[in-house]
This record gives structure tokens, C-alpha cells and sequence, in this order.
């Protein structure tokens, strides 16, 4: 178990502290959870009504709060940032012994660093590579063509298809499928015919790809992520689409082909981009809208009607069908001439 003192703490992160130096931190822990000798945090201003109730030993909060707040505390311009780095040093990893573990198959071929860990039942090709310090948890597969960036960790079964290049500090979740074949197919008169996808995957360093998510190779060129992405779980990314530095997209975001979206972008949950559409940089699209056009400038947009009581949004819904009816008859009683 690791412990810190309060003291030790606001040295390492850069934070002013108020109280006890000496007081022991052994964990981290929400407001209403959090007790004696752990440290809790308020970021979001609709939980301060807690800080009368909170048995943490010590408290993350921004000035103003701290200044209303009789126990002890660190304060940080950004609690939530403060608090995120704070708890890494009370994360528990599990251990991972350089090799490869007795059931793990890796090919004739296989570039595999001397750090490097590989799990169970691991299978890795003979012309894949996998970096310094790199981790594969149990039942991960890297294909052909594959490249697993140093110190970065597939958590457990992951599979990279085909030409997957991972920067360094990558970190996938259980699941997640990367090059696999991008939707790719062409109608010829009465059948489908398979259009080869030819491309790979480019990953930069310090992305994370949550679990369940999909990414598929380029049918040409490659789909890109470039460096610190973050892809929450159950995303799709079709084939040649091209994320921006430092975009986060929540879960189920689907991205079409051959989109592109721009850096520092949101991307809420469930939220879908068309193909070959272009998001600029600084967009934030709200959950559960569909992105039908380019967004060429910064800023928020949303799409969709929000959730309202059955019986008037179906009254609401039978009068869809009737506004462009509306908007003609509104348009030529505005054309008639006055009396």
C-alpha cells in the first residue's frame, strides 16, 4: 500500500497546501465516499454542499472552496487534472516479467525487445515488432505488418489484423480490434464485389482505445490517430479516417470513411460523422447528433430533438412530416400584399 503525506504530495504535483503536512494519504476517493486518509475532490461546483459532509482526510478543490473549507487541502487551478495525476501514484499494475510466457507463440522472425512482456496464449507473427517495455496481457494476436510502440500495454485480448503501426505509451483495452478490413464493397448490377483494403492503421503515441472498439485499415492510404487520442469504449472508426491530436470521443461514437476530424475535438456518446465530411479544429459535437455536413468553424453543435413525455413527442412527431407545408404556407402569406 502506498503512502504519502499531505506535504509530500503538494511537492510532487506543485500545490499550495493548507493544513497538516504530516497528514498520511493512503488512496484516493469521491467526496461522499472518501474517509479518513484518503483524498477526495471537488471539481464540479454541484457537489459543495458535500464538503460539509466529507470524512476524506484531505480535499482537491480551487481556492474559492478551499477558502470555505475548515479541513485540509491541496489547491490546484484544476482539481480534476490535480486529482487524475494525484491517483496514478495510488494505481495498482500488475506486474509484468520481461519474456514470453511458456504458451504464448511467438513466429521465427518476430522482432520482440528484450523488455518486452508477453502473456498467455499471445500469438505474434513473424514479421510483427514489438518495442522496449511493451506489454501484451493474455490472448493478444499481432498480425502481419504489425508494430507495437515501446512501453505501450494491450491490456488482454486485443488483436491487431494487419499492419498496425502503435506509437509509444499506447494503451488498448480488452477487445479492441484494430485492421481489421475497412467496409469496403462495390455493386456490380445484381452482387456485391469486395473492394481489397490495402492500407493499415497509423496509431501516435500516448492514445488510449477503450475496450470493444473497432478500427479498420485504410482501403488506400491509412487510417490515422494522431498523438494523444482518446477513444472510449464501443467506438467504430471506418477505414480512412483521419482523428487530430488530443480529440476524446465517448462511447459508441461511430465515425464514417474518410472523415476528417480536426484536434482538440469532443465527440460525445453515440454521436455518428458521416463520410468524407471535415470537423475542424475545437468542435465539440454533443451526444447522440449526427454530423451530416462539415463543421468548418470551432464551437458546439448538437442535432436531434430532445427526450420529452411519450404523448407529446408523438403529437410533435405527427407534425414533422407537415413543416416544410408550414414553413410554404408562413413564406406566401408573408408574399400577399396588404389589404
Amino acid at each position: 500500500m502506498t503512502t504519502l503525506t499531505l506535504g509530500e504530495i503538494a511537492a510532487r504535483f506543485g500545490l499550495e497546501l493548507r493544513g497538516d503536512a504530516a497528514t498520511e494519504i493512503r488512496g484516493v476517493a469521491t467526496l461522499a465516499e472518501a474517509g479518513p486518509g484518503q483524498l477526495g475532490f471537488l471539481a464540479n461546483p454541484r457537489y459543495r454542499a458535500q464538503l460539509a459532509s466529507t470524512r476524506a482526510g484531505a480535499i482537491v478543490l480551487r481556492a474559492g472552496d478551499a477558502d470555505a473549507f475548515r479541513g485540509a487541502a491541496l489547491v490546484a487551478p484544476d482539481p480534476y487534472v490535480a486529482f487524475a495525476r494525484i491517483a496514478t501514484v495510488y494505481e495498482r499494475m500488475p506486474a509484468a516479467a520481461p519474456g514470453a510466457h511458456a504458451s504464448a507463440v511467438v513466429a521465427d522472425g518476430a522482432r520482440v525487445a528484450a523488455s518486452a512482456s508477453i502473456g498467455p496464449h499471445c500469438v505474434v507473427d513473424a514479421e510483427a515488432e514489438i518495442g522496449e517495455g511493451a506489454i501484451l496481457g493474455a490472448h493478444c494476436i499481432i498480425g502481419r505488418g504489425c508494430v507495437v510502440g515501446a512501453q505501450s500495454r494491450l491490456v488482454a485480448r486485443v488483436t491487431l489484423v494487419q499492419d498496425v503501426r502503435l506509437g509509444k505509451r499506447v494503451l488498448i483495452h480488452p477487445g479492441a480490434v484494430i485492421g481489421a478490413d475497412g467496409f469496403g464493397i462495390a455493386f456490380a448490377k445484381d452482387h456485391w464485389e469486395k473492394v481489397p483494403q490495402l492500407g493499415g492503421v497509423v496509431v501516435g503515441d500516448d492514445c488510449e482505445i477503450g475496450a470493444n472498439t473497432t478500427i479498420d485499415r485504410g482501403a488506400l492510404g491509412d487510417t490515422v490517430l494522431e498523438e494523444d487520442v482518446r477513444l472510449d469504449n464501443q467506438i467504430q472508426i471506418a477505414h480512412n479516417v483521419f482523428v487530430g491530436a488530443h480529440t476524446a470521443m465517448a462511447g459508441c461514437a461511430a465515425v464514417a470513411g474518410s472523415a476528417r476530424i480536426g484536434r482538440y475535438c469532443l465527440i460525445g456518446g453515440a454521436a455518428g460523422i458521416l463520410g468524407h465530411l471535415e470537423v475542424a479544429d475545437r468542435v465539440t459535437v454533443t451526444a447522440m447528433s449526427l454530423v451530416t455536413h462539415s463543421l468548418r468553424e470551432p464551437g458546439e453543435y448538437s442535432s436531434g430533438t430532445p427526450i420529452q413525455e411519450n404523448r407529446q413527442w408523438r403529437r410533435n412527431a405527427a407534425r414533422f412530416k407537415h413543416l416544410d407545408d408550414f414553413v410554404r404556407r408562413i413564406d406566401a402569406a408573408r408574399r400577399e400584399p396588404e389589404s
